[in-house]
């Protein structure tokens, strides 16, 4: 086990990702009373910024290098966004906790001016399955880059007339509104968000995983792992159209060959959740 004195966190370098790290930090700082030191890297994910991720795995992309630096101990801890984690972690890695949740919802980005647009811009599978009915007759593409980058081209209209993004990361960065952009929140019922959307985790390796337990939010931590286990339950990815977030105590679900549905997950278990979305499965 680690000794607490000065804790080494592994982060990506994107400004969102170092701001979840901060948070991360400033919350060891007030509740451990440690020194901190942030490890930004660059991951392949963010190197193949051509590459297709729902082609080339996704998730995996934008953790390996993180996780590695913790195998090797040149880093204490990882935070990462927690819909970006797959959903098994690798040998001797553990998601230790996650930060108290934030706005789990997708917000709609269109150009000034557009209603229906024609061009979209998100590489994600559930987003794209989800507004086909909104939006029939839109092309798909993917558009790569950091928040701000992205919310640059498509008021350029360089490439895109509009993008999904996660309203969590949005109000982050202090981008809740843009010049040229109008920005529509999509409710959970209309946009199923991904597993974990909003939180925050923290991975460690297995024998430190309840050393930052102070740092995590029990509600969150119930949500989420079962979140999770919905997706592993139901094969789920980034390769995968399906979307899954426990709000106000009910459990909103999305795949395909369903569609949307919700239902109260109150007083209910992980289990006893997975059954009922088999019932509606078959």
């Amino acid at each position: 086990m680690i000794t607490p004195q000065k804790f080494r966190i592994a982060t990506r370098k994107s400004p969102l990702a170092i701001w979840q790290a901060e948070r991360v930090a400033n919350l060891i700082r007030n509740k451990m009373s440690c020194e901190v030191e942030l490890s930004p890297m660059s991951t392949t994910g963010d190197r193949q910024s051509q590459w297709n991720l729902s082609e080339k795995g996704g998730k995996g992309l934008f953790t390996k290098e993180l996780e590695d630096s913790l195998l090797r101990r040149d880093t204490d801890l990882a935070v990462h966004s927690a819909k970006d984690m797959p959903t098994e972690c690798p040998e001797g890695l553990a998601l230790s906790t996650f930060v108290e949740r934030e706005d789990p919802r997708d917000i709609l980005i269109l150009k000034e001016g557009v209603e229906i647009p024609k061009i979209m811009a998100t590489g994600s599978p559930r987003r794209q399955a989800q507004l086909k009915e909104r939006f029939p007759d839109c092309k798909w593409i993917q558009l790569r880059g950091n928040v701000e980058t992205r919310l640059q081209k498509i008021a350029e209209q360089k490439e895109a007339e509009g993008t999904i993004l996660a309203a969590a990361g949005i109000a982050r960065l202090g981008l809740n509104s843009f010049a040229g952009l109008k920005f529509l929140p999509l409710s959970v019922d209309d946009m199923v968000p991904a597993a974990g959307q909003g939180a925050i985790a923290i991975q460690t390796r297995i024998e430190d995983r309840e050393i930052f337990n102070s740092l995590g939010d029990s509600i969150t931590q119930f949500e989420v792992t079962t979140e999770r286990q919905v997706l592993e339950n139901q094969g789920g990815g980034c390769q995968v159209a399906i979307g899954v977030c426990m709000h106000q105590e009910k459990l909103h679900y999305f795949e395909e060959s369903v569609g949307r549905l919700s239902f109260s997950c109150r007083n209910m278990s992980g289990m006893e959740m997975l059954k009922k979305i088999g019932e509606f499965s078959r």
